[in-house]
């Protein structure tokens, strides 16, 4: 059914890769979600108020809520496909993100409103009377929870959005609440148990769970979320299979939103080949990332001496060094200047976040076992941490 409506209501919606495709799929989204949760919203406050029950109540102000956050779905798409400007210079898609948290922090309010009711009706328990039509209509909302669920999953994974696939996950936790909520109903249809407030409790607290997960993966991306391994070892991939690039390191990663990856990167070159040889492989490389998979990258170019036996001999030995410290530690643009009296090894050193030795400490655990290697030899060594996952 939602590859007949993606037909019907998407224009060109194979070309995911056109930003105007990607609104119409948001534009799409916040539609069905608007229409949907607007029919479950007066259908359980119906059923609510006819059986005089919190935990309905509590599960149609929920549905309300989901009302809301697909007009902010509508509108976060439509903020985050404005160009960039003078003022945001990397466009505006990490509205989306935020319109993502906004959700997030709605569906924690309202869990946390329905759990002091809730409480409430324990303490003080009112008679709930349960019809058939109010459990019919919580059955068919399950249904309808659960279409909803998949229909935002498959729409964003198709146009890679942070936002659908966590009203996915809120969709898919309204299925679990509105289930318990009608458990409850029929254990107090059929028991005289009256439940109503305890179901409501515990509809509001799975409620603020969704709400804080959601908190934690919409805000991620805000403050700077490591990238995926895939796309990392893509990016090492593509680059060390051309030729003329010995290594790479020091890659960083800036999402700015879909369609907003900037990147940058450090590559080794040999240093006897021809600067413009390396330099026109080094701008290829640039417009082939931003052609072929949108990302902008900027690479800057590090010549690296190979054809000196004496050189590649010590970086051997300084490399196995290292790995006696820990093979948590990676080196690069390794060079030595020779000199009559004494050699300056320079390098760079590279360790994760939370390596067990400080950078001073270290700087100094492996300037002095270079210098037993040879009393002539000093180092100066510069610590960078990773910023990506390892490849």
């Amino acid at each position: 059914m939602t590859k007949l409506l993606i037909h019907l209501f998407v224009r060109n919606s194979e070309k995911l890769d056109d930003p105007e495709v990607r609104r119409s799929y948001g534009r799409f989204a916040g539609i069905v979600g608007i229409i949907t949760n607007f029919i479950l919203f007066i259908a359980k406050i119906i059923a609510g108020t006819i059986a005089n029950s919190i935990a309905v109540t509590a599960d149609a102000m929920n549905n309300l809520t989901d009302f809301a956050s697909s007009i902010i779905t509508l509108v976060g798409f439509r903020m985050a496909s404005k160009p960039a400007d003078r003022e945001h210079p990397y466009g505006h898609a990490r509205f989306e993100y935020i319109s993502g948290l906004i959700v997030s922090l709605l569906i924690c309010v309202v869990g946390f409103e329905f759990a002091r009711d809730s409480v409430h009706k324990i303490l003080s328990p009112e008679k709930t009377d349960f019809s058939l039509l109010a459990t019919l209509i919580l059955g068919l909302s399950i249904l309808l929870k659960l279409w909803q669920s998949l229909f935002y999953r498959k729409v964003g994974k198709l146009t890679n959005s942070e936002t659908l696939m966590a009203a996915s996950a809120d969709s898919r936790s309204d299925v679990i609440t509105t289930s318990v909520v009608l458990v409850g109903a029929l254990i107090t249809r059929f028991t005289g148990y009256n439940l109503d407030g305890y179901m409501g409790t515990a509809v509001a607290v799975l409620i603020m769970i969704t709400g804080y997960r959601l908190i934690r993966q919409t805000s991620d991306p805000l403050l700077g979320a490591a990238p995926s391994h895939v796309l990392v070892d893509d990016i090492y991939r593509t680059i060390t299979q051309k030729e003329g690039i010995i290594g790479v390191h020091d890659l960083t990663v800036h999402d700015y939103g879909p369609g907003g990856c900037f990147a940058s990167v450090h590559c080794e070159v040999p240093a006897e080949r021809d600067i413009l040889e390396s330099h026109d492989l080094i701008d290829n490389i640039e417009k082939e990332f931003l052609s072929e998979k949108g990302i902008h990258l900027v690479i800057h170019m590090d010549p690296i001496i190979t054809d000196d036996a004496r050189t590649n001999e010590l970086k051997k030995q300084v490399e196995a060094l290292l790995d006696t410290i820990s093979p948590e530690i990676t080196m690069h643009d390794f060079r030595v200047v020779w000199g009559p009296t004494h050699s300056n090894l320079v390098f760079d050193i590279c360790v994760p976040f939370g390596f067990s030795m400080k950078d001073d400490e270290l700087v100094e655990v492996v300037s002095d076992k270079i210098h037993k290697l040879n009393s002539t030899y000093y180092a100066a060594i510069t610590v960078d941490h990773d910023y990506v996952p390892k490849s």
